[in-house]
């Protein structure tokens, strides 16, 4: 197998390696590398929307040639390459000092999705950031990682939301070659394929390369010209097409992806498996054993110890559940090779509804350890899935938790990194993860913390009316629009801001129950507030979009226009900004049905408190001084928006706006740094330790882990 970096022939030779870099995700969570990027072409950089290797291709060789003279410059390129070339080299990595004897384990992670820079387009929302997050944290502790994944040609779709609120999915294709990834192919010069039948079809599919630091991610596409038309499509779209093209994807995900392993030389000691959509995965890796004359019982037992499933959501409809019939007709007699009847195969994923093939329930069946992703979450799924183990109490039903965490160097604003590292300590990266540490935020003067947040929150205002304006300009957009879109928003007014998926129970909604005192709250002419919002609607989720659209109308309304707004498109970059610029970040999701919700902990990161209902990881990281939490008891959405409306009325505002003589709020500064310092307890780094200490723990034998499941 090969890989070669396309050379960039207008680039100077003092210039050499920026192709490499840009070619290294590495760059995109390292401050001065991001900064290099930013320094050679301010302009082009912000067009590009942060890619380099568009940029490059973009920039003159006569201006290439005059940054290669800035001397300043070139010292910053120095600076970035020896710190890569430090980080990318053999050395001692946590992992390495903490399992010294255990340099042959390997873990393989498998997606539906990735999202680690804006620039590669193959991510919906929470499940592709935090498998983003997971893989760069993987790197940063030399966790011997290899992930699995899609490269969609198309994406996930971009927004365009109409005059009257209608969410439209506007699908664009992807130009690989204008992104991080490589492909692979053989010493030959051919592409290197992997290939399987699903139904009555061959499939093939090429694999794609992206570095993530240390840790190489493999995506797989089927648009190539070795398939039939019918299956070149497979790959195009995240969580597009019926339900055929889901299972087929799912198949192609999860056995196409133990064979890109074997095609690659890859010998995984563990399979992790973020979501139940690669559960079939495990189907692979025990024909693999069977094949190998091992009987079904034994390679059972070994693949089910070697096997980690995470799931993510207490949502039924976030379970993907296929008929019998689409099971036998695309994997036709695979119990065959498996040694079952088809009964006993079908089994293996029987959901409570009768003929029906559940992904989550295999994972479950084929996995020896199995975790939510919050302690909330994991109370809600051992009830959820309670009757997969009838003859154990609610207790002992074997589904733990590790409450997720984000990769904090990717999320905390680069403005903020200098104070941190002045007070929190310069080997702040390392020790992130300690609770001690970030007491010293403390002592960042309040006056500083307070003028690195009002610039950041003019940067995200800035921002917002920036693509309000281009939608006037180039859509001709009515003028209602550009409200809807913050064209009118005011830099010292109190800031909320609302970005998620919009699944209905997350409740986007929720705050306009009372239209009155919400217009009272919000129009107070001493105490002005506005809130911002962001997200989504799955394409096929009606009842979404209906709240998205009564959302969008208010914004663009009379009464609440200019103090209401709506971010289209929202991905990697608008949630970074969000979260660096907003003053406090809102969370309404219906209680247990909120996994984690990792968006929060990047807000807090940022010294943005949290005003959200407590579950998911808010459940544990409320103190009573780091935000605010919502009162949920009550199944009256109306009981709960006045709770929220009291908190905003009588206690968050008043706050905000209480100045000394200089003008800063002491006392919200204060709950700033309250909410960085309650922070470290959900940073990736905390998440990848306790995955690899309770879960992969590389010494265990398969005696171990059959005991303990």
């Amino acid at each position: 197998m090969k890989v070669e970096i396309p050379t960039f022939p207008y680039l100077p030779k003092r210039f050499g390696r920026l192709g490499e870099l840009a070619y290294n995700l590495w760059w995109s969570w390292n401050a001065e590398a991001r900064s290099l990027f930013r320094e050679i072409d301010r302009t082009l950089w912000r067009r590009t929307h942060h890619n380099p290797i568009q940029m490059l291709k973009l920039m003159s060789p006569e201006v290439l040639a005059e940054r290669a003279e800035q001397t300043q410059l070139m010292e910053l390129y120095d600076l970035v390459l020896a710190q890569f070339d430090q980080y990318m080299a053999p050395q001692e990595t946590w992992f390495s000092r903490t399992y010294p004897d255990c340099s042959d384990w390997q873990l393989a992670y498998f997606c539906a999705e990735f999202g680690v820079h804006s620039s590669l387009p193959i991510y919906s929302g929470g499940l592709g950031l935090l498998a983003g997050d997971t893989c760069k944290e993987a790197s940063d502790l030399g966790i011997p990682m290899v992930a699995i994944g899609f490269l969609y040609p198309q994406g996930y779709f971009h927004q365009h939301v109409g005059v009257d609120g209608q969410q439209e999915a506007v699908n664009e294709r992807l130009n690989a070659f204008d992104t991080p990834v490589l492909p692979l192919y053989h010493e030959n010069g051919e592409r290197l394929l992997v290939s399987m039948q699903i139904g009555t079809q061959e499939v093939k599919a090429a694999i794609w390369k992206v570095q993530v630091g240390r840790v190489p991610t493999y995506l797989m596409e089927t648009d190539i010209l070795e398939n039939e038309p019918a299956i070149r499509n497979l790959s195009a779209q995240l969580y597009g097409g019926d339900q055929r093209m889901r299972l087929q994807q799912e198949i192609l995900l999860g056995i196409g992806g133990v064979r890109v392993l074997r095609a690659l030389g890859y010998s995984p000691s563990l399979a992790h498996l973020n979501e139940g959509h690669a559960a079939f995965a495990g189907l692979e890796f025990l024909r693999e054993k069977i094949q190998q004359g091992k009987s079904f019982e034994q390679a059972f037992s070994e693949v089910r110890s070697q096997m980690l499933f995470t799931t993510h959501t207490p949502v039924n409809a976030g379970h993907d559940v296929f008929s019998f019939s689409l099971i036998e007709e695309y994997l036709p007699g695979f119990w065959n090779r498996l040694g079952l009847s088809r009964e006993e195969f079908l089994n293996l994923g029987a959901s409570p509804e009768p003929g029906f093939f559940s992904m989550t329930i295999l994972a479950f069946r084929l996995s020896a350890q199995t975790n939510a992703v919050s302690r909330r979450h994991g109370e809600t799924t051992r009830t959820m899935w309670h009757f997969l183990w009838p003859h154990k109490s609610l207790d002992e039903v074997p589904i733990d938790s590790v409450t997720n965490g984000v990769h904090a160097p990717s999320w905390i604003a680069l403005e903020l990194l200098p104070e941190i590292a002045r007070y929190v300590g310069a080997d702040w990266v390392e020790n992130q993860d300690s609770t001690e540490i970030w007491n010293r935020v403390l002592e960042i003067p309040d006056d500083v913390l307070w003028a690195i947040h009002f610039l950041l929150k003019n940067k995200l205002l800035s921002f917002v009316r920036e693509r309000a304006r281009r939608r006037w300009v180039e859509d001709r957009i009515a003028a209602s629009q550009v409200v809807a879109l913050g064209g009118l928003l005011n830099p010292h007014a109190l800031t909320i801001g609302f970005a998620r998926r919009f699944a209905t129970y997350k409740r986007a909604t929720l705050v306009l129950q009372d239209r009155e005192r919400l217009k009272r709250i919000l129009q107070n002419p001493w105490m002005p507030v506005q809130i911002i919002f962001a997200g989504k609607a799955h394409p096929a989720d009606e009842p979404g979009k209906l709240y998205l659209q009564q959302i969008y109308q208010a914004c663009s309304s009379p009464e609440l226009g200019g103090h209401l707004a709506f971010i289209e498109d929202y991905d990697k970059q608008v949630a970074y900004r969000m979260v660096c610029g907003v003053d406090v970040w809102l969370n309404t999701p219906r209680p247990p049905l909120e996994a984690s919700g990792t968006s929060g902990q990047k807000a807090a990161f940022n010294g943005v408190p949290n005003l959200s209902v407590s579950d998911g990881w808010w459940a544990e990281g409320y103190n009573g001084n780091n935000g605010w939490t919502i009162e949920s008891d009550s199944d009256d959405d109306r009981a709960v928006a006045e709770n929220l409306y009291d908190l905003l009325e009588y206690e968050i505002v008043p706050l905000f706006y209480k100045r000394d003589a200089g003008g800063i709020p002491r006392d919200w500064v204060r709950v700033m740094k309250e909410a960085m310092r309650s922070a470290a307890p959900f940073s990736a780094r905390r998440m990848l330790k306790e995955y690899v200490d309770r879960f992969y723990r590389p010494k265990r034998t398969l005696e171990e882990v059959v005991q303990e499941s």
